[in-house]
Order: C-alpha cells, then sequence, then structure tokens
C-alpha cells in the first residue's frame, strides 16, 4: 500500500501547483489587461478640445443617406437617442482553434468598447481542456492592434502587435461591431455611406492613417443581417494571410431605447470555402452615454 500512498501523495502535489499556476496566472493577465484598459480610456478624446459633435441622435441627418441606411437607423434608434461614448459587453460562445480544421472550444468573454478615439478591448477566456484556458485579448488602442494567447494567462502562445495590417484588421474589427453600438455608425460621427443596391450599402471610417469600407447588408426588417470585407488579415501559423472576411448578425432585442443584434458569426472566405470560426452571444451589456 506504500507506492499507492505516494502516487496519491503526488497526484495532491500536482493539484495543488496546478490550482497555484492556474490563480498566478489570472492574477498576472488581470493585471495586464487593466493597463490596457486604462489605456484605451485615456485614448478617448477630450470632446472640449477636439471638434465637437452632436451629442443626440437627430433623424435629420438622414437625409441624402442611401435608402437601406435610412430605414436601418430608423428601425434602432429613436430621435434624441443618446450618443453611445464606452459599452462593455460580455458574451458566451464557441471559438474555433484550428485554421485549417474544426476544433471549436467555449468560450466567456468581456469586451471595452469607446466610440472616439475608436477603440476595443476583448479579453477571453477558452477551455481547452479541463482546467487548463487559454487566455487571449484582442484590441484596438490608440491605432494600434494586438493579439495575444497565453495558456492559464502565463505561457505565451501566440502574440502579434504594432500598425499595420494588424491594426488595420483590429480596426475592422472595431468597425463590423458597430451594431452594438449604432450611433458610431451615423454620419455626424465620422461615418460615410455610399448606396449599392436597396439592400446593402458601403460605409466608410478614418482613424489616423487607416481608412476603411464594410459592406453592410440590410434584411427586410431594415435590420443590418451581415458585413464583408474583400481583404482582411488573419494569422493562419506563423503567416499573415489576407483573404475576405464576413459575418451575420440575428437576434436583435431592444436596448436602452436601441435596437442591437445579440447573436454573431464571423468566417474567413478561405481557397477551400467558407470557414467559421466565431458563433457568440451576448449575456449583457452597459452603456455610456454623452451627457
Amino acid at each position: 500500500m506504500t507506492w499507492l500512498l505516494w502516487v496519491g501523495l503526488a497526484l495532491c502535489m500536482l493539484a495543488v501547483a496546478a490550482v497555484g499556476f492556474s490563480a498566478y496566472g489570472a492574477k498576472r493577465w488581470a493585471d495586464s489587461t487593466l493597463t490596457l484598459i486604462r489605456t484605451l480610456d485615456a485614448a478617448q478624446v477630450d470632446a472640449r478640445v477636439d471638434p465637437p459633435r452632436p451629442t443626440r441622435y437627430d433623424s435629420r441627418e438622414l437625409e441624402g443617406l442611401p435608402a437601406p441606411v435610412q430605414r436601418y437607423f430608423r428601425a434602432v434608434l429613436k430621435d434624441g437617442q443618446p450618443i453611445i461614448t464606452a459599452v462593455t459587453i460580455d458574451m458566451a460562445g464557441t471559438f474555433n482553434m484550428s485554421a485549417t480544421g474544426k476544433q471549436w472550444k467555449p468560450f466567456t468573454s468581456r469586451q471595452r468598447v469607446v466610440t472616439r478615439r475608436p477603440g476595443f478591448l476583448w479579453d477571453a477566456k477558452i477551455a481547452m481542456l479541463p482546467g487548463l484556458p487559454v487566455r487571449v485579448v484582442d484590441s484596438y488602442i490608440a491605432g494600434n492592434g494586438l493579439l495575444r494567447a497565453a495558456i492559464l494567462g502565463l505561457f505565451t502562445v501566440a502574440e502579434i502587435n504594432g500598425g499595420g495590417e494588424i491594426a488595420r484588421g483590429e480596426f475592422m474589427r472595431y468597425f463590423a461591431e458597430t451594431l452594438w453600438y449604432p450611433t458610431a455608425l451615423l454620419p455626424s460621427q465620422g461615418v460615410r455611406w455610399d448606396a449599392v443596391d436597396d439592400r446593402s450599402a458601403n460605409a466608410t471610417i478614418v482613424d489616423g492613417p487607416l481608412t476603411l469600407t464594410l459592406l453592410f447588408r440590410f434584411n427586410d426588417a431594415g435590420l443590418i443581417d451581415s458585413f464583408r470585407a474583400e481583404a482582411r488579415g488573419g494569422m493562419v501559423g506563423k503567416e499573415m494571410v489576407m483573404a475576405p472576411w464576413e459575418g451575420n448578425w440575428s437576434n436583435y432585442q431592444a436596448r436602452d431605447g436601441m435596437t442591437v443584434p445579440f447573436t454573431g458569426e464571423v468566417a474567413w472566405m478561405r481557397p477551400e470555402g467558407r470557414r467559421a470560426y466565431f458563433v457568440g452571444t451576448v449575456t449583457a451589456l452597459t452603456y455610456e452615454f454623452s451627457p
């Protein structure tokens, strides 16, 4: 029985060590994420210095916009809606960890978004194995992009940051997700809309040296049900590969006087076909508005 005792003790020690690593990793990850969030918030434009923008939605600014865009804003906003300055989004869903196959894993996340200067930080926890989470941060802060993944929040398995395509790709994510903070899509907030047809329109946004255009498509209810970019950079192994990128929105619900989607799916359009990699549902939304 002695060997059984030693095996039991060894297993207990391993379990204690694993718990310790997990707690230490979680604390270290939380500290680094908090630093990034403080940087994100510090990058917000001071409205007292920067050229002022309207603090409330006025439906008169819809005049001259493409017909589907006008229908969209009338469907999701009410006249006088305060402009969103920030939002915190809690989500749960599944994420495909494989760029070439199917390796779907459950995740939970919290995302902080600010609309001026545009930026966000997505802090996610993906359950790779029981007791072995991968922590992921995805962000666009003050013109810089960041993607970092670490097992237990300690052992980095992927990291890319800076300007160029990583910044462009992260800014594109911010733009694609504006349906959660729809006042950011208004012309008065810096977005230009160009007609395509009665069910779609191009939207263009600028931040510093970056200019992006996405195609938004509208359904029978006037709501945006999909977006598409003809080229976005994504990591395949250790290489940045450009490919069309698209997503679908559904499950619209009323929140704080607005109508926003609660479910989204995002996919890459690879030569071998469409590869979805993200399916998520909002579990909580907390808005901050212009005074």
